[in-house]
């Protein structure tokens, strides 16, 4: 086929994977052997690596064609848009071409579903298996996992990829049954259960047997879409925290609808979801993760929805002012950790230095303690709260001026921070 052919076919595919942004962080650290291409380290992603590396996948649909009509999806099959489809060789020959010029680093394959999921799925791997025996590539490797595919290509997908992801899309089950009513919500779950079965499997199996390949070394990731139908925060913050719990998820990922196709039971055209909020979505995933947050602390029934102006951290303690002050001297790490511009890096610092004499305020600002924040929520050396008499709404009017607009920084930049 043509150069012009297969670059008119690259326009169109890596436009369409533009949507589908869960893939970051691989956790993965496969290493060249036997004199192959490529090498997989600590961390890749499409903008930026653990250590501040800024690296790039190729990105791309083996197809756009589907046979589903989901409501929120630009390639649903009632959507007059072109069409291509690539095939399994000549992702394979675009994946290897890029990576010898240094374009790319890995590779991440989506697809829409053509003929059935494990016809799909199949494909999918092909191209994998191909890369991986074929060409000897060790770079990164992500695949999508197509809802209903079969457990047996969910095992096989996970022998060559580094990561799997299927994406839940919507965070609701009556959402789904409203704008993909052709999908069920246990083919999505299914192949995240067969996932997380064999990555547990193939960990013990290796205790014993050495020589056992590691199952999707960077583990599983899913995506949800947010402002396509009316779920709050708490909603969608339950289903994460659900799919952390019970799937084993290294990532759940939070992508704000876009308004791309006129339909009576999605929002209107040019009402995009403000990109703040998939930005508060990501911090309150971050404090459930690591900060040891619940998330009816953050997102209940008496505030469903997170404070756009301020983080959700400061956000709870404005809410629970009965908390503080904290004392940095004698307080336990976890209660430091809900200290407004505490990072769990500077609570580490504060431990440290805390042990040969008591901080005072000069000591917490050379470790590079936000105290334009945390000034109002804890106590030091001096042990005297000065601002006891403050009304919450004050010290958020406080905070909010003093930020000058950090608060509002884009989103782009703030979710580099998260990969």
């Amino acid at each position: 086929m043509s150069f012009e052919r297969i670059r008119e076919k690259l326009n169109i595919l890596a436009d369409a994977a533009k949507y589908d942004v869960s893939c970051s962080s691989s956790g993965s650290t496969r290493t060249n052997k036997n004199k192959g291409l490529g090498d997989t380290g600590t961390g890749i992603c499409h903008t930026y690596t653990e250590d501040g590396r800024c690296v790039s996948l190729l990105k791309i649909l083996m197809t756009n064609y589907c046979i589903f009509d989901c409501a929120y999806c630009v390639t649903r099959k009632s959507n007059d848009i072109k069409r291509a489809a690539f095939k399994i060789q000549e992702v394979v020959d675009l994946t290897i071409n890029f990576y010898r010029r240094n374009y790319i680093e890995g590779l991440f394959l989506s697809s829409g579903i053509f003929k059935s999921a494990d016809y799909t799925m199949e494909r999918l791997i092909a191209v994998a298996k191909k890369l991986r025996l074929e060409e000897n590539f060790n770079g990164y490797i992500h695949l999508k996992s197509i809802p209903g595919a079969s457990d047996e290509l969910m095992r096989e997908a996970g022998l060559y990829a580094d990561r799997l992801s299927v994406n839940i899309e919507i965070p609701t089950i009556s959402g789904l049954k409203l704008l993909a009513p052709d999908k069920k919500h246990e083919d999505f779950v299914k192949p995240m259960l067969k996932v997380k079965n064999e990555i547990i499997q193939y960990k013990a199996e290796k205790k014993i047997i050495k020589s056992t390949p590691i199952y999707a070394p960077a583990g599983q990731s899913t995506q949800m879409i947010v402002g396509a139908t009316g779920e709050s925060d708490k909603d969608i913050m339950y289903t994460a925290n659900h799919f952390y719990k019970n799937y084993n998820m290294k990532r759940v990922y939070y992508s704000g609808y876009v308004p791309v196709i006129e339909d009576s039971r999605l929002p209107a055209l040019g009402s995009q979801v403000p990109m703040l909020r998939e930005n508060r979505l990501y911090q309150t995933d971050w404090l459930l993760r690591f900060y040891g947050f619940s998330v009816n602390e953050i997102l209940n029934d008496v505030n469903p929805n997170l404070d756009i102006d301020v983080d959700p951290k400061l956000g709870w303690a404005l809410r629970n002012m009965n908390e503080f002050p904290i004392d940095v001297n004698t307080a336990s790490p976890k209660m430091l950790a809900r200290i407004p511009g505490l990072g769990m890096y500077s609570v580490s610092k504060i431990v440290k230095a805390r042990k040969f004499r008591r901080l005072n305020w000069y000591h917490l600002k050379k470790i590079g303690v936000a105290l334009n924040r945390a000034q109002y929520f804890m106590i030091c050396d001096a042990n005297e709260w000065h601002h006891k008499d403050l009304q919450p709404a004050q010290i958020k009017g406080l905070i909010l001026q003093n930020s000058k607009g950090k608060f509002r920084s884009s989103y782009s930049a703030q979710l580099s921070l998260f990969n």
